[in-house]
């Protein structure tokens, strides 16, 4: 960090520490704030009076055991290529991963982008490939461009297997959870600059919560934190934005407009949290061609959660990652047994990586 943002990170400390009259609990809902607050140490320099939580914003994280059981048994049908980010390859289901079916002869394939499944369809078209389609509204519309290609090129080999997440619904389940005791949100940067402020606005509404759309550097969080002390102060819950150099209020209506062309919302399940009403994306009826779900119905018998694994917990912010029993012991990023050590974006990993004491304010 520069020297003039180490003093401005410095300015609004000491200003949270002389204004924060009052305990606040926030949660950041993204994975890249999730990081930024681990690295650079922002937990151990805040006033005690505000506590920081990490909740359910790593998309790899969240998604189902049981949803990639489907998607493993699907891998292992024939004639069926199964393109994915490479971040989904170790995250486990109920008994096995997509990197151990791919050595058992699965033809798995990581994929940069959509774009490059299409580029494998169109190179086997004897096979069927299948894009793993994992994220929330950030990559969605990425997605999205990739099916109307899908569909000027008449390909008739591609598919979407889609567990694709959004996130104001779990929000809403989190403020409706007696069990989370939150007191304002830090709202997620890159969801924002497609969504805007729009469908966030419930939570200062209905239920006078502050949330602040931030960046991802050390200064842009802690501003983000003392906009939303000020918020308290003041008795003025909103949703503002911190992060103006790159969210508008509006949003990116185009990408948008891509969403709503080919996926439709659905109940969602959420790892370690269960089912949430309308949170997830599948495809509109009208591109059940391209619907693996629709393509390739399965049959199967469910697995058995790992009861251990404290992920859920983490995810809802009733529990920080070294509170698992199994944290840094049989749980690590070269053998995890939860999706919140696998990411990079995982609060396991950040707090495994970064470690839970750290001395100054750096980028």
């Amino acid at each position: 960090m520069h020297s003039n943002k180490k003093e401005y990170a410095r300015f609004l400390l000491d200003s949270i520490h002389r204004e924060i009259d009052r305990p606040i609990t926030v949660m950041e809902v993204c994975g890249t704030h999730t990081v930024s607050i681990a690295r650079s140490g922002l937990r151990e320099l805040l006033p005690e009076q505000m506590q920081l939580l990490s909740g359910p914003g790593c998309p790899v994280c969240v998604t189902d055991d049981l949803d990639l059981d489907m998607v493993m048994a699907l891998s292992r049908q024939e004639g069926i290529i199964l393109a994915t980010f490479g971040d989904m390859m170790r995250v486990p289901g109920t008994e096995s991963t997509l990197q151990q079916e791919k050595s058992k002869g699965a033809d798995v394939r990581v994929v940069y982008s959509p774009t490059d499944a299409l580029q494998l369809a169109s190179e086997n078209p004897d096979l069927q490939v299948v894009f793993l389609g994992v994220g929330f509204e950030t990559t969605t519309p990425v997605v999205a461009a990739a099916l109307d290609q899908a569909v000027q090129l008449g390909l008739k080999n591609f598919s979407v297997f889609s567990l694709h997440k959004l996130v104001p619904p779990i929000m809403r389940a989190l403020l409706e959870d007696p069990e989370v005791k939150l007191d304002a949100f830090i709202n997620p940067g890159h969801v924002c600059t497609i969504l805007g402020t729009e469908p966030f606005r419930f939570i200062a509404e209905e239920y006078g919560k502050p949330c602040v759309v931030a960046g991802f550097e050390a200064a842009d969080i802690l501003e983000a934190l003392l906009m939303i002390v000020r918020q308290y102060r003041e008795g003025r819950p909103a949703v503002e934005i911190q992060y103006k150099r790159a969210v508008r209020p509006e949003g990116n209506p185009v990408a948008v407009g891509f969403i709503e062309k080919y996926f439709q919302p659905v109940d969602a399940r959420w790892r370690g949290i269960g089912m949430v009403a309308e949170s997830g994306l599948d495809l509109r009826d009208e591109y059940a061609q391209f619907d693996a779900k629709k393509r390739f119905p399965l049959d199967i018998q469910p697995g058995v959660r790992r009861k251990k694994c404290s992920c859920g917990e983490v995810l809802k912010g009733l529990k920080l990652p070294y509170q698992c029993p199994l944290f840094g012991k049989a749980c690590t990023p070269a053998k995890p047994v939860g999706p919140c050590m696998v990411s990079t974006e995982g609060s396991c990993a950040a707090y495994y990586r970064y470690g839970r004491k750290k001395a100054g304010v750096s980028s």
